[in-house]
């Protein structure tokens, strides 16, 4: 992964993981943005409460970087329950469960990432725990092998995932709540940079986080990224302070462009307008055209592109729209039908 797409990855970056961390409000009431889901998880929560049960099973699901991770830890607090986190990937055996599961005391969550990517055998292994809280361990392999039940406290499974349509429909059934996490509108960004300007003790104007939030691709992983960019840039070349003027060069210098687009969106723009002729283009040859990973590009830049408008997806494949020529600084082409100064072909080709 080059520098300037780490720049501007939604994905978590490892060395990220502390600097992420401190900058997480500390209560769902300070969480910013995804109002809709908000609303409903504190009724969920206070309806929970109220009845001492824990909270139901929750999915998110939406783009990386959005705040999946945060919600489940704000949910652990707010029900003043324990969380332990993993992830779909790490999960390779019924055997790398049993010990988080069966240490869970009574409400608390046990939170896994990228949940579509849980094997089979995992999934079956969880459906009765999340049903009947009980989980059943094979004692040996072969025709003989003998398993023995367990029961494990009532808790709160709390799933994530970027790829919602890869989990099966069992495992999607087994959720009581579930809750999509859009794209951030830059006045929620702007914030949110505020707020992590604050904790950060970073010096800025209004002006100068709305300008970052508008580069930010609506995603707050992104912006605290940027934040901390811009914030050595203004130490290094300016007086420190994150004003408008300061935070479009600094992004400029990082090819950040005014739209938010970096240099691999300029480039897939380029071959979908140019290469193929405005599309539609398939995702494996647009692939190799740019010479990238088929599910880095549908999976980290897709997204944001077709948020924007510069790119329709459909049956056929990508299709540029006519604001991505706009950006391009291209003519768009013709729309089908519209005469384009050809001459005319007689007879049967007119």
């Amino acid at each position: 992964m080059t520098r300037r797409t780490e720049i501007t990855t939604p994905d978590a970056l490892p060395q990220e993981a502390r600097s992420e961390f401190s900058l997480r409000p500390r209560r769902l009431a300070h969480f910013v943005g995804q109002a809709k889901v908000k609303r409903g998880l504190e009724i969920s929560i206070e309806a929970a409460r109220a009845r001492g049960e824990p909270l139901d099973h929750i999915l998110f699901h939406g783009p990386p970087g959005l705040g999946k991770t945060t919600l489940a830890t704000l949910l652990a607090r707010e029900m003043s329950a324990g969380i332990t986190t993993t992830s779909g990937p790490v999960l390779e055996k019924p055997a790398d469960l049993v010990g988080a599961l069966t240490n869970l005391q009574r409400g608390d969550i046990l939170f896994i990432d990228e949940i579509h990517r849980l094997r089979p055998v995992i999934e079956e292994f969880l459906y009765p725990a999340m049903e009947d809280f009980r989980v059943e361990v094979r004692l040996s392999e072969g025709p003989r092998a003998q398993s023995v039940t367990m029961s494990v406290e009532p808790f709160t499974l709390v799933g994530a995932t970027t790829r919602f349509g890869l989990l099966t429909a069992p495992m999607r059934a087994r959720f009581g709540i579930t809750e999509r996490l859009d794209f951030y509108p830059p006045e929620e960004l702007a914030t949110i940079i505020a707020r992590s300007a604050d904790l950060l003790e970073i010096e800025s104007t209004p002006e100068g986080a709305r300008e970052l939030a508008e580069r930010a691709r609506g995603t707050p992983r992104v912006a605290n990224r940027l934040l901390k960019r811009v914030r050595d840039f203004a130490q290094v070349r300016a007086d420190g302070v994150l004003n408008e003027g300061v935070v479009g060069r600094a992004l400029e210098l990082l090819g950040v462009d005014e739209h938010g687009l970096d240099t691999m969106d300029a480039r897939i723009l380029e071959a979908v307008a140019v290469r193929f002729a405005g599309g539609p283009v398939g995702l494996n040859s647009l692939a190799v055209a740019l010479g990238e990973d088929p599910g880095t590009i549908e999976e980290v830049y897709e997204p944001f592109l077709i948020q924007k408008g510069l790119v329709m997806r459909g049956p056929r494949g990508r299709v540029a729209t006519a604001r991505a020529y706009e950006i391009l600084g291209l003519p768009a082409p013709a729309p089908a039908g519209e005469k384009t100064g050809d001459p005319e072909l007689p007879g049967l080709f007119r």
